[in-house]
């Protein structure tokens, strides 16, 4: 487990939080075009793609047992920045008790989208401390920026779309891991 956890900081210390965050730059999302200035009736300009937006799936990452309050999921772990930038994109199915989670250094105030993601999510905004702060759900496809109100988000857990409501599950709730607190898995030398 100790070889896991060094992993884990390790990685997402050296590659940063990236989430499914939209790209810092204005690029605009890959697929868009620009019509032409000179008002002619003439064919959209593709939009050059941009090399850091992925275009394909994460393969199966790394998993672990997550309880979020009595209820159990089979966790995908997101740790590289690029792991986490991809997230669900490109995926054509998740199922019921199956769920990504998007560990981060520091907590921060977080913003997730939904590009090249076909799946209906929910999603649950997590403090350092695994309480669940903040639930929403995510329609596929939608590049609105869904921002959490808090600034005090470590964790990110998602699901499918509505799995948190079907379970009862609420604002409140503590999530940890087989293995312990999710802070103690996570970042083991902090208190």
């Amino acid at each position: 487990m100790k070889r896991f956890c060094a992993f884990g900081v390790l990685t997402a210390a050296m590659l940063g939080w990236a989430g499914c965050q939209p790209p810092a730059s204005s690029v605009p999302p890959t697929g868009t075009g620009a019509a032409p200035s000179n008002g002619a009736a003439a064919a959209a300009v593709a939009a050059p793609v941009d090399p850091r937006i992925p275009t394909q799936p994460n393969p199966r990452l790394q998993t672990m047992k997550l309880w979020v309050g009595p209820k159990s999921l089979v966790t995908e772990l997101a740790l590289s920045g690029f792991q986490q930038q991809t997230g669900m994109m490109f995926r054509t199915n998740m199922a019921e008790e199956e769920a990504m989670l998007f560990p981060s250094v520091y907590p921060e105030r977080k913003a997730f989208w939904m590009m090249n993601t076909r799946l209906p999510l929910s999603l649950a905004y997590i403090d350092p401390n695994g309480a669940i702060l903040e639930i929403y759900d995510l329609e596929p496809f939608n590049t609105n920026s869904v921002e959490s109100v808090s600034a005090n988000v470590q964790y990110v857990l998602e699901t499918t779309q509505g799995w948190f409501k079907r379970n009862n599950i609420t604002p409140g709730t503590v999530v940890s891991t087989e293995f312990g607190p999710l802070r103690k898995v996570f970042l083991p030398k902090q208190p």
